[in-house]
């Protein structure tokens, strides 16, 4: 992350970090305050209560989802507390924290945007985070936002100030190219991720129930395909139209400068130019 924001400008931060099992909140404020130090106001940290695929193996702990909220709560509030730039003494129910002080803090602090996908967690973003990061479809949904925005409410919070950030999937070419069953068979866990596949720590199980369950065109018949630019922007559009402020682009094909540059030459400057016709109707 660090050479990214070398060789960038714009903003970025994690899609997303658990910071309960392999990594601390301690060790997880001290590397996303240094990181501010570098690139100031362009740094965000995407926090999540993670996978069992990542974090079970490390740590050798997982828990059921009450557990796992209730960690991450911990964390968030350790985090903050660090970056006030005091001592800081917690004590929780899974986390504590004798006696901490990080010595260099970044100007302002660093927004925590919380991941979710279903009502608790989306409630859990809305309360005890800055921002929200979920994928395209569910950052759309008029239920789950309403418990984000009644989470955000609950801690004294306008969501219509908060940001939200999408991450839709998409495939830079024709539905009839080789390629694309390819990047959906890299991605075909993605369809039970949250809901079978989250407590299984076993890659290969995963990829085998996966396999087995899940058709691939239930995987790219999510995403965005099309060697159309407008039809790209018109998906972008459609998310900012329905209060998305941040978008980041996922794609499985194996050509990533052919994504970059299509987005960067053809789709961006599309969406910049409607969302500019657009604001200016508004204002007229």
């Amino acid at each position: 992350m660090a050479a990214l924001g070398q060789r960038t400008k714009f903003v970025f931060g994690t899609g997303v970090t658990c910071p309960t099992y392999r990594y601390r909140p301690p060790i997880v404020a001290e590397a996303f305050a240094s990181l501010a130090l570098l690139y100031p106001g362009r740094i965000f940290l995407g926090l999540g209560s993670g996978e069992a695929l990542n974090e079970l193996p490390v740590s050798g702990s997982w828990g059921a989802y009450p557990e796992r909220a209730a960690r991450l709560i911990e964390a968030v509030t350790i985090i903050r507390q660090l970056w006030t730039g005091e001592w800081t003494t917690f004590k929780g129910q899974y986390y504590t924290v004798p006696k901490a002080h990080l010595y260099d803090l970044p100007t302002s602090p660093v927004p925590i945007y919380i991941a979710a996908s279903g009502p608790k967690s989306m409630a859990l973003s809305g309360q005890y985070g800055d921002g929200l990061i979920s994928d395209s479809k569910t950052v759309l949904d008029p239920i789950l936002r309403a418990a984000w925005e009644a989470g955000a409410r609950k801690a004294a919070k306008d969501p219509a100030k908060m940001p939200i950030v999408a991450e839709p999937f998409v495939f830079v070419g024709s539905d009839k190219d080789p390629e694309l069953l390819k990047a959906a068979e890299l991605w075909r866990f993605t369809s039970k991720a949250w809901t079978k596949f989250v407590n299984n720590p076993d890659p290969v199980d995963i990829n085998k129930q996966a396999d087995a369950t899940v058709p691939l065109e239930e995987i790219y018949n999510r995403w965005v395909v099309s060697e159309d630019a407008q039809v790209h922007a018109k998906a972008l559009l459609a998310l900012f139209e329905g209060g998305v402020s941040q978008v980041y682009v996922h794609s499985g094909q194996s050509d990533q400068q052919k994504v970059i540059d299509f987005y960067g030459k053809q789709v961006i400057p599309l969406v910049r130019k409607q969302l500019a016709t657009r604001a200016s109707v508004a204002t007229l």
